[in-house]
Parts: structure tokens; C-alpha cells; sequence
């Protein structure tokens, strides 16, 4: 029987990390006092306390736990309770050292941090899933319970192990995928370099080699590394499932995080949360922090939770830069902007000891004199506000493939003809989409309903097999419009080069053969010029690319060494359209290039004035909310229709309402909410903001 997992608030979520082990009792209720003041209505705890829940070998003490608990439910405060398993103890640690996690280079690493752990150990995973047992039979049914917080940040400090209980499990693994002794050696193609395995127990995992590895086993292994670490989530996830059905469970995701399949995670878990941190010092960071934010509202086609941001710095950057005042406010909205039903800190109470003693909190140093004291108070009465927001979905015609085999394969050590990275491509594509107005989502392939999208981006595509082709010509002949950028088509998922080279199994859909592919140093200059006459310089990559005889060549290379070759070609299959990008492209002109696109697939597009000023809707199918949002520290101005409704304001002067539309004057780092009836169901429909 499947038991539907219930949302953990009926409204926005708001509140942080609370560590109340670390503080002695006499501040525990003075806290709780003003949380109930300030409106926190969830608590993640605790985190980070495996000693004091079990201080040595099975003698669990959960009294204290049950005592903090018991006052948070008085006061009408939910927990996110976390299971306490990030981090083993140092009893267990000195009692197993065996469990500690070993580097490529064979370097065990000692306690004195967090994570410390290999995935893989048996003792460990023995004791998470005591303690995890310990804790759901003893608060399963608190009724401050509101939501299962499991482990923290996986894979932040330890990821990978290359211990000899992995390279065990890594045999295990490969044989289950690969089927036998035959199968890694095929897959892998061993007769290369005379590596062929003849035993499966001379198989290791890839430790330091003389020269360069072998790509499809370095694959294999970030592949092994992730199903390892998610089978120690599932191990806390089915013990909670069990005892405690109809508690929705989560661990806290950190955006586009290389070392971990996302899609994978999200699909065994009841609800997605997420860790974010845009650096206030970097002024693309509400840019770069959009895309990871479409991809935790497309993990699972629902709202997600923003569990942990920073009030202000961060300890963990080379110069950590403050949020100046109004940025926690703008940060915190933009994330419920895109899909989160809340906004949670990392943490109530600053710490005085620790790594972490100068990373901002709620109360900061000063406690309730800090500045991140009463901007968060003026977040959380915004938050209450905006309760009819939640559980409503993003409005996005666009969509990104994240596909994390592509994200592992294109690593510097993989003998590339030059350094290319997913992540960096994806964030250029991102940031031309973003100054078109336009809400990004994120897809798998396959997986994902490609239908519910007029445009969908592939930035790179670099490990692309027969399902992922078929994917994307289904969309496409269906009428969608599909843009692949270069070093796209290039191996299967065994990271070998496809028969007749790139771009493989998209060849018939792009109608375009690569036949060599044409990185650029930093000297050259290889200009590609548009069928509208505009030219731009490329940036790093080219390619010499042959189309057949129905593709229409949309820019093309000017001089040497490409000069006449096509650049961005467009073949039109069904409905739709597939465009292949050859040519690295400068967000310049990427940006008015991917206007054309959009408009030209009927997607509602904009050339912002402003940049700083981001605009995104989300709907519940009856009612339009759009966020407005001014993440420069200067002011900003923007005009809505004249009938919309306000239900957030912005500091500073009202909105004026005019015959001609409703002309709001934003502050630095000012957020402006407008409310009004939805005129379509359709996700694709934006209203017309102009900034």
C-alpha cells in the first residue's frame, strides 16, 4: 500500500538549521521565544549531534531531544528532524578506523572534520541504520514532527572513496551492469593499451595511474560513486518509510552538484530541498543561481524546499563578502520565485566555535541587535503574505537537458581535444535565456515530458545513446524547437566514439556530420557570420561540420581556418526544428541568436532593458502570482498591467496605477509580487512586464 506523503507546512516554510546541542540550556528557550516572535514555523535539528544522541557503543540518550521537541510543539514550531548520521562519532571512528575514507592517492584521512566516512563501510552503515532506527520508533509520532531531514549534504566533503571495501563493491557494481568478466572488457575496450582484465578481481578503482586512465572507467566509477552514495540514502529512507509511512522524506541537495545524479536521488525521496549560497560579491550570481533552481522544481514537477541559504557571508569562500541590506530579502524570494514553498537559514544561532564560527546567522554575534535579525523578520512577514503562493508551479516554455553522464564524461583528464565542461556551457546558455525574461526548467532524457516545452536547450550532449536520440526527434516532430550545441553525439555510454563519428545518433536529426572538431587557442579569431549579416568572434571551439541537403546553414564561418563552413545549421523535421551550434558563441551574441529562436517558436520573449531586474510567474491554474525582483544595489524601475493586483509591495514609494499600466518604483534589491487572474493554462504564457 503506498501512503501519500503529506507537504510539511500548509504555508511558506520559514525558518533554518538550529543547533541547540551546542548551547546550554538557559538559551534554549529564550530562543524558542524569539522564533515564535519572528514566525519560524520549521526547524532542521539535529544535524550534526551523533555524539550526544549515542555516546558510546548503544547507550542512546534522546531525552534531551525529546525535551526541545516538546517545547518546539508548544510553541507551535515544526521539525524537519534530522536523522544525525552526517557525521560518526569519534568513539566510532577510533573504534573502526577501517571505516575512515582512503584518496586516489591512497591517503586514509583522519577525524577532526565532517563526512568522516567511506560510503561503503558495513560498520558504518550498520550504525546509521541503529541510530536512524533509534530515532523514528522514539519520535515517528511527535507531533512537532513535520518532515524527515536525512543525513546532510551528501557527497559535500566525501563522495568517492578508493578504499578496498569499494573497489570491492565497484566489481560488484560493474557486474551488475555490465553482466560478466566479458562485458567490462568490451565495454570498456581493454585492448587498448593492453589492459585487459582477465579476472574480475584485478579490476580496482581508479587510482593514481602512471598516465592517462581509461575514460569509460573513470565513467563507471563517478557512475558507482553515486549509486553508492544513494544506496546509503535508501538505506535511511526505507528504515523511515517503514516505521514512520506518511512523513514525507528529503536530504538537502546543493544545486547543480557535479558528483551526484540528482534525478536519481530525487526520484526515492518525498520531497526535494536544496542548499543555496549566491555569492553577494559576484553580481551574475542571481543568474547562475536560477539554473540550479529550475532544477530542483523539475526534479519532481512540484515545489521544493529551500532548507539552507546564508543570512549574509558565508566562512568557506577566499573573501566572504556580506549581503548588503534588502539582498536576504531578494535572495530568499527569488528562490520562492522559482518553486520553493519557503525559506529556511543555515543558521538560527551564529556559532562561537568551530569552522563555522564566522558564517552568518539569524541572530548573528549580536544576537538580537543583528542586522540578519530584523531583515529576516521582515522576510518572514513577507513570507506569511505570500502563503497563496504555494504549491504552485513555475510558468517555463524552456527547458535544459542535465544529463549527468555528460557532466562526468568531460573532465580535464579524459584526453578531450580541449578542456570543455557541461557546467560551463550550460551557465553561458543559461544566462542568454535569463536575459530574455525566461524561466529555465531542466530535464532527463529519457525521462521527461519534452511536450510541455516549446524550446529545449542541450548546451552539450557529449554521451548521447539511441534512447536520448529518440527523445529529442520525438520532441522535435512533434513541433518542439531543439537547440545542440557543439561536442554534441560524440561517444555512447560506454565512452566510445559512435560509428561515422559525431554527431552519432542525432545525425539524422540535426541532418549534420562533424568531421573533426576545431578548438580554438585564445589567439585566433575565427569569426561566424549570421544570415542577417551580424558577426561575432567565436569563443574556444568550432567545428568542421558537413550538412546534408535539407539543412539550412543559419551562420556560417568567415576566414580562416572553417572560412565558408557552416557554423549553426537548422533542419525542420515534422513540426518542429533541431538546431546544431558548432561555434562557441559569446553570450553577446548568443542571447539576441536564442531571441530569434524562442520568438520564432512562439515562446512570450523579452530583451530586457534591465537585466538586474528578473521577472518570473508562478501559477496554480487560477491565478497568476509574478515576482519582480531588483538584484542591483541601485534602484530599478517596472510597469504591469493596470489591473493587476499588488499583494507584495516593495519598500519605499507604492505602485502607481495608470491608465497605461502599473509603474512600480523598486529599491536596491527590491521584490514587488503582483497577483492577477490566470488568462491560460498553458505554462508558456508570460505576462508582460517591462523593465
Amino acid at each position: 500500500m503506498t501512503v501519500p506523503q503529506r507537504w510539511p507546512l500548509p504555508t511558506m516554510a520559514f525558518g533554518g538549521d538550529w543547533n541547540p546541542d551546542q548551547w546550554p540550556r538557559e538559551v534554549w528557550q529564550h530562543d524558542i521565544t524569539l522564533m515564535r516572535e519572528l514566525g519560524v514555523n520549521l526547524l532542521s535539528l539535529p544535524v550534526f549531534a551523533w555524539p550526544q544522541l549515542e555516546p558510546s557503543e548503544g547507550e542512546y540518550r534522546t531525552d534531551w531531544l525529546a525535551e526541545i521537541l516538546d517545547a518546539l510543539d508548544a510553541a507551535g514550531i515544526g521539525v524537519a528532524l534530522a536523522t544525525g548520521t552526517a557525521t560518526p562519532p569519534a568513539w566510532l571512528v577510533r573504534a573502526h578506523p577501517e571505516m575512515l575514507p582512503v584518496r586516489a592517492d591512497g591517503v586514509r584521512l583522519d577525524f577532526g572534520s565532517r563526512q568522516s566516512y567511506c560510503p561503503s563501510s558495513p560498520v558504518f552503515r550498520a550504525k546509521v541504520a541503529a541510530l536512524t532506527t533509534i530515532l523514528a520508533t522514539r519520535f515517528g509520532d511527535h507531533p512537532a514532527l513535520r518532515l524527515w531531514h536525512v543525513s546532510n549534504e551528501y557527497g559535500d566533503h566525501i563522495s568517492r572513496c578508493w578504499c578496498e571495501v569499494c573497489a570491492a563493491s565497484f566489481r560488484r557494481w560493474l557486474l551488475r551492469r555490465h553482466g560478466s568478466l566479458a562485458g567490462i572488457n568490451a565495454a570498456w575496450g581493454t585492448k587498448v593499451w593492453g589492459q585487459l582484465y582477465t579476472d574480475v578481481e584485478q579490476i580496482e578503482v581508479p587510482r593514481v595511474t602512471p598516465g592517462p586512465d581509461n575514460p569509460a572507467r573513470l565513467l563507471d566509477f563517478e557512475r558507482f560513486c553515486s549509486d553508492n552514495v544513494l544506496e546509503l540514502f535508501r538505506l535511511e529512507l526505507d528504515i523511515l518509510g517503514e516505521l514512520t509511512p506518511g512523513v514525507p522524506r528529503t536530504t538537502n541537495f546543493m544545486g547543480l552538484f557535479h558528483d551526484l545524479d540528482y534525478w536519481r536521488f530525487a526520484a526515492v525521496e518525498d520531497l526535494v530541498s536544496n542548499d543555496a549560497y549566491p555569492d553577494p560579491g559576484n553580481t551574475a550570481s542571481h543568474t547562475d543561481i536560477a539554473l540550479s533552481y529550475g532544477l530542483m522544481r523539475s526534479l519532481k514537477s512540484r515545489p521544493w524546499l529551500l532548507i539552507e541559504s546564508a543570512p549574509s557571508a558565508v566562512s568557506w569562500r577566499p573573501v566572504n563578502v556580506p549581503k548588503a541590506p534588502g539582498q536576504l530579502r531578494a535572495h530568499a524570494l527569488q528562490a520562492v520565485a522559482h518553486g520553493s514553498d519557503g525559506a529556511m537559514f543555515f543558521q538560527w544561532r551564529a556559532a562561537r566555535t568551530g569552522p563555522e564560527r564566522f558564517h552568518s546567522a539569524i541572530l548573528g554575534h549580536r544576537g538580537e541587535a543583528s542586522r540578519s535579525f530584523a531583515e529576516a523578520s521582515q522576510l518572514a512577514a513577507d513570507l506569511a503574505t505570500l502563503a497563496p503562493v504555494a504549491g504552485s508551479r513555475v510558468r517555463s516554455s524552456v527547458a535544459m537537458v542535465v544529463d549527468w553522464d555528460t557532466i562526468w564524461a568531460l573532465r580535464p583528464d579524459a584526453s578531450l581535444p580541449a578542456e570543455i565542461s557541461w557546467h560551463a556551457e550550460a551557465y553561458q546558455h543559461h544566462a542568454a535565456l535569463h536575459q530574455l525574461g525566461l524561466a529555465v526548467d531542466s530535464v532527463a532524457l529519457p525521462g521527461s515530458d519534452l511536450s510541455r516545452y516549446a524550446v529545449v536547450v542541450a548546451p552539450t550532449l557529449y554521451v548521447t545513446s539511441d534512447a536520448q536520440a529518440e527523445a529529442l526527434t520525438e520532441f522535435v516532430r512533434g513541433g518542439g524547437t531543439l537547440v545542440v550545441g557543439a561536442f554534441s553525439g560524440v561517444v555512447n555510454e560506454c565512452e566510445q566514439v559512435h560509428a561515422g563519428g559525431p554527431p552519432g545518433p542525432l545525425r539524422e536529426l540535426l541532418g549534420v556530420e562533424v568531421d573533426e572538431q576545431w578548438p580554438l587557442l585564445e589567439t585566433d579569431e575565427q569569426i561566424v557570420e549570421f544570415d542577417s549579416g551580424a558577426r561575432t568572434v567565436g569563443r574556444f571551439w568550432a567545428e568542421w561540420i558537413e550538412p546534408s541537403d535539407d539543412v539550412e546553414v543559419v551562420a556560417h564561418y568567415d576566414g580562416r581556418p572553417l572560412h565558408d563552413l557552416p557554423a549553426i545549421t537548422r533542419r525542420r523535421l515534422g513540426e518542429g526544428a533541431a538546431y546544431y551550434v558548432s561555434a562557441g558563441l559569446p553570450l553577446d551574441s548568443l542571447t539576441p541568436w536564442l531571441h530569434q529562436v524562442c520568438a520564432e517558436a512562439g515562446v512570450d520573449v523579452r530583451m530586457s532593458a534591465n537585466p538586474s531586474v528578473e521577472v518570473v510567474t508562478r501559477t496554480d491554474g487560477a491565478t497568476d502570482y509574478v515576482f519582480v525582483i531588483n538584484h542591483a544595489p541601485t534602484p530599478a524601475e517596472a510597469r504591469g498591467p493596470a489591473d493587476a493586483d499588488v499583494l507584495l509591495a516593495p519598500d519605499g514609494d507604492p505602485p502607481v496605477r495608470r491608465a497605461s499600466g502599473l509603474s512600480i518604483t523598486l529599491p536596491p534589491f527590491g521584490v514587488a509580487v503582483l497577483r492577477m487572474p490566470s488568462t491560460t493554462p498553458s505554462l508558456h504564457h508570460v505576462h508582460s512586464i517591462e523593465v
